[in-house]
């Protein structure tokens, strides 16, 4: 008795539907990825703003 080759785990053909549902995570993964990315990119500092010099003038506080 043989096992159909859609049933074979180390064959190249599957279930079609375990196939879907695999379809179906990696473009959820994937679209959850792309959300995160576009997050992160509205919230970025570009490295400019990071590296200006900001004179920081609280030490001066109580010295008159």
């Amino acid at each position: 008795m043989s096992i159909p080759k859609e049933k074979q785990v180390h064959g190249e053909k599957r279930d079609p539907a375990q196939s879907r549902g695999e379809q179906i995570q990696a473009a959820e993964h994937e679209a959850a990825k792309q959300r995160l990315l576009a997050q992160a990119e509205a919230e970025r500092i570009p490295a400019e703003e990071t590296t200006k010099a900001v004179p920081d003038r609280r030490w001066r506080r109580g010295q008159s």
